[in-house]
């Protein structure tokens, strides 16, 4: 099969076409080189979907960029980063759009390095369909493992294995059935439902767009016809409504409407609602939207909803169908996929967002890592960047939520570190957490946990000088800035400062006023001593807040 782009005579009725034609959003995934950014740019070349001028200086830049020898490298159609273009990489998730008579595509073209995966698992995020590529050379890799099993995770039902550069290994069938071989004996763990499997090469374009001569032994269809003909469906596991209150919109005081993108099912006015987590009820009024007022709304349209009661519901709150049992509750079980440098810390207190639902809480417990080569389970304490855990969290109050296989907006979740501001973490909602039953014993709260909730190590600072009393004013001024948890007590309060110091606190303590000015810090078994303090008060602060880094005692 081969498909070019029609011509346009009429605008209107291209528009027309397109209207009708539903959408397809699809992943490519793998390991680094497997040829991500190629299949895609052989895709929009075969298609007919690219301008001269985008050909033209591809063209130019394969010269300078290129990695495929002569040859028009067609990768950097969609590496547009300079950094990607010099090393010949992927590093962010790129977005491409095209069609053809059947479809409309919306493609994420993923990085393969391990470093990159959180880029990866966001690309994911929105996808029906994944496209794995591997290496005919190389065979299934890790990061071939982990993107399956990211994806899985993400609930993709559906994966074509495109075992791609078949041409490097002279189109042999015998490779491609050792590597099929190999990547289903993994998958069926997955529970993938619909996997399907393709040889190819996107450099010279067999099986992408039109049907391979070189391999005249695969009697499936090539890639862009597996595409148009995928049976994708919306996923129709949650029909009743779900609405995550995104604004309230109070224009003037005969109008109060509650906005947000239905999650699920479908509002009709005169339809018996509840608000979560107050609990309150009433019906709705009518549906409002850019076009006027509908007479019903389906899930995935951005609406505006008016009650005939006026009852409290604020930003994060959920609207729900009146007699719908909905989970609400402090606690769930979820898959974490880390996405930071510095490990996730159980006790540490993160902020996270569940749609529009933004509260703080803690991992109280990591049940188990997951490793991404075996599947295996085993025992962690803390997860490292790109690890997968399924992970106990408990929030500080109740929030309205599905698992995340039943409803994806209202089971999916990101984690915020509170002091950067910086999203370290992607979650999944499984299920309810059991509560804690009475009989079973809780684990004492050690100086360790204390040290993970506060980011600090506990210490005394004994500060020591003629200007003590300033000095140490300002110690905890810097030291608060920079977001340690510090207190300043009397010179005779030892008592207090040993109490405070337990808790887990930087206690800042007076000392001797005579002699030069000096710093003693204790830390468990560790005295620290600082005499080089004899700059202005604000450079000495810094001084004592890059030895506290230095020793790890501050993050």
């Amino acid at each position: 099969m081969s498909y070019e782009a029609p011509e346009i005579d009429n605008i209107e009725d291209y528009l027309r076409q397109h209207e009708t034609k539903d959408m397809l959003r699809f992943i490519t995934c793998g390991s680094v080189d497997d040829g991500k950014s190629t299949l895609i740019g052989r895709l929009l070349h075969d298609s007919k979907v690219i301008f001269e001028d985008q050909l033209a200086a591809i063209t130019k830049d394969s010269t300078r960029h290129g990695t495929t020898g002569e040859a028009v490298d067609l990768a950097l159609l969609v590496d547009g980063l300079q950094s990607e273009r010099e090393q010949g990489i992927t590093i962010d998730v790129a977005y491409r759009f095209f069609a053809t008579d059947h479809r409309k595509y919306i493609i994420a073209d993923t990085p393969g390095h391990e470093q990159y995966t959180r880029n990866m698992a966001t690309g994911a995020s929105t996808a029906q369909v994944a496209i794995l590529l591997i290496d005919a050379r190389y065979g299934v890799q890790v990061q071939t493992r982990r993107h399956s099993f990211i994806c899985s995770l993400l609930g993709i039902r559906h994966f074509i294995i495109a075992i791609n550069k078949m041409d490097l290994v002279e189109y042999s069938q015998a490779r491609y059935d050792e590597i099929r071989e190999e990547y289903a004996s993994f998958v069926a763990a997955l529970n993938v439902p619909d996997v399907r499997y393709v040889p190819m090469s996107a450099l010279t374009g067999d099986n992408v767009v039109h049907a391979s001569t070189h391999m005249p032994w695969f009697q499936g269809e090539p890639l862009l016809t597996l595409l148009d003909h995928m049976p994708v469906q919306r996923d129709a596991k949650l029909d009743t409504l779900r609405l995550p209150v995104q604004y309230v919109n109070r224009p003037n005081l005969d109008f109060r409407g509650y906005c947000g993108t239905l999650a699920a099912g479908v509002v009709k006015p005169g339809m018996p609602v509840r608000a979560l987590p107050s609990g309150k009820t009433s019906t709705v009024k009518a549906i409002v939207t850019w076009e006027g007022e509908q007479p019903e709304a389906l899930a995935g349209q951005a609406i505006t909803l008016t009650l005939n009661d006026e009852i409290d519901i604020s930003r994060g709150d959920m609207l729900v169908a009146a007699d719908d049992a909905v989970t609400l509750g402090h606690a769930f079980m979820a898959h974490v996929v880390w996405m930071h440098d510095q490990p996730l810390q159980t006790g540490k207190t993160y902020d996270f967002k569940l749609g529009t639902t933004f509260t703080s809480g803690q991992v109280t417990e990591i049940v188990h890592q997951i490793d991404v080569n075996t599947l295996a389970q085993h025992a962690a304490e803390d997860l490292p960047l790109n690890g997968i855990a399924l992970c106990r969290v408990q929030l500080t109050r109740a929030v309205a939520f599905d698992p995340y296989d039943v409803c994806k907006a209202t089971g999916s979740l990101i984690v915020v570190d509170r002091l950067s501001n910086v999203t370290v973490g992607a979650g999944m909602v499984v299920s309810e957490a059991e509560p804690v039953k009475g009989g079973k014993s809780l684990p004492p709260v050690t100086a360790e946990s204390r040290a993970r909730r506060l980011g600090q190590q506990a210490a005394r600072l004994v500060v020591s000088g003629p200007d003590q009393q300033l000095l140490a004013g300002q110690l905890e001024r810097v030291l608060f800035a920079a977001g340690a948890l510090p207190v300043v007590v009397g010179g005779d309060e030892d008592v207090l400062a040993e109490r405070l110091q337990a808790a887990g606190l930087l206690v800042i303590q007076p000392g001797e006023a005579d002699g030069a000015r000096r710093l003693q810090i204790l830390c468990g078994a560790r005295d620290i001593a600082l005499s080089s303090l004899e700059a202005e008060n604000g450079a000495a602060a810094e001084t004592v807040l890059a030895a506290l880094r230095e020793h790890h005692i501050l993050g």
